[in-house]
């Protein structure tokens, strides 16, 4: 089928196949295994947060310029997760597919998601300690520390309807990355489209729930950082994994499913 898109990449249609199968094999993978490169993924997620406040701590660059920069320097985080190997709860939000289809159990979905969004939280988290202890936040006089404050301040503030839909556009684009990288058949591929759409969130300002476990316990570290509260954070966080979890189930995932899956005969999750 790809040829008669005149590329080497998977078709649609392929890729709804590609995604499911993938879909099965993460929903009954050793909970060891899904563990860890859940805590890897967290990690990878907040390295590309850290790109994103190290361009947005430099004042010297007009607005639209440093949003682009900072979402081009976050999208290391999410090419790290793909092509290096993790399991990161936003992109995983796909198995609804397989889930729709009755190839995953309800259970099998809720084991993943949970397993993996725990799992991602302590890597993001872990990582903000290392930060910390490394001084990084320090560098350009200060700067970083408090852009770092100022952002995690401002998500704190946002009222829970606008995390929500800035969660769902956010996870939108975060699975049509993912989904775009699954038509890839080489590394340079993969790396082609996910950086524009993770370019495109992060420069609008749409909320990942997985940036913000880096994020807003690094600035509750850092001097300047109270009023960055942990009902602030649950405040924030909440909200947006649900958006999270509406934008790429729902609004990728079941899509997609009807269009290319739907009446096409499923099997029955074990």
């Amino acid at each position: 089928m790809s040829a008669l898109y005149g590329s080497d990449a998977y078709a649609p249609r392929e890729i709804a196949d590609r995604i499911e199968t993938v879909g099965v094999a993460k929903a009954r993978m050793p909970l060891l295994r899904m563990a860890v490169l859940g805590v890897l993924a967290g990690g990878f997620i907040g390295l590309g947060a850290l790109g994103n406040v190290l361009v947005l701590s430099d004042a010297s660059l007009p607005f639209a310029t440093a949003r682009l920069l900072g979402g081009l320097v976050f999208s290391i985080g999410l090419v790290l997760v793909i092509v290096a190997g993790a399991e990161l709860f936003t992109g995983n939000n796909l198995l609804a597919m397989a889930w729709a289809d009755g190839k995953v159990s309800t259970r099998e979905l809720l084991r993943n998601w949970t397993v993996v969004c725990a799992a991602n939280f302590v890597g993001a988290a872990g990582l903000a300690l290392l930060v910390f202890l490394s001084g990084h936040a320090l560098l350009n006089d200060g700067r970083i520390a408090a852009t770092y404050v100022a952002i995690a301040t401002a998500k704190c503030e946002l009222d829970a309807m606008t995390a929500f839909f800035r969660g769902v556009l956010c996870n939108v684009l975060v699975c049509l990355a993912v989904w775009m990288a699954m038509a890839g058949r080489s590394v340079v591929d993969k790396v082609v489209v996910i950086v524009f759409p993770v370019t495109l969130f992060v420069a609008a300002g749409f909320e990942h729930s997985i940036a913000n476990m880096y994020l807003l316990p690094l600035a509750m570290l850092l001097p300047g950082g109270e009023a960055v509260t942990l009902a602030g954070f649950a405040g924030n966080l909440l909200p947006v994994i649900a958006g999270n979890l509406i934008g790429g189930s729902v609004l990728v995932a079941l899509v997609y499913f009807l269009a290319y899956r739907a009446g096409e005969g499923g099997g029955k999750a074990a």
